[in-house]
């Protein structure tokens, strides 16, 4: 009975790994769907005295702060980060993120 355990534990924690390891994001499809991003993070990312900077952080972080805008954990006054995320894939988050991790932040 323990061994079954054992085994069916490893087993779910492969397939969490491989699901991990194929939710990476593509850059290239992040910076194509980044056009709406623009509009207050800047062309590079940067944003400016109202807005954060985004361009540099780590993809991880990036990820969770989409995800919290999305779910309403995170709330911005005017909601405009919730429109924004509510018809985002995690793929979508995962591509937008590489895409932001990979361009130079402030320094």
């Amino acid at each position: 009975m323990l061994t079954r355990k054992l085994i069916t534990a490893g087993v779910f924690a492969l397939l969490m790994a491989a699901g991990a390891a194929q939710a990476g994001g593509d850059a290239a499809k992040g910076k194509e769907l980044s056009v709406d991003c623009t509009d207050c993070h800047g062309a590079n990312g940067l944003g400016d005295k109202d807005v954060p900077a985004i361009a540099g952080l780590k993809e991880a972080f990036l990820i969770e702060q989409m995800q919290a805008f999305k779910s309403g954990t995170r709330a911005d006054k005017k909601e405009v980060m919730m429109m924004y995320m509510e018809d985002l894939s995690d793929q979508d988050m995962a591509d937008l993120a590489a895409y932001y991790a990979s361009l130079p932040g402030k320094k």
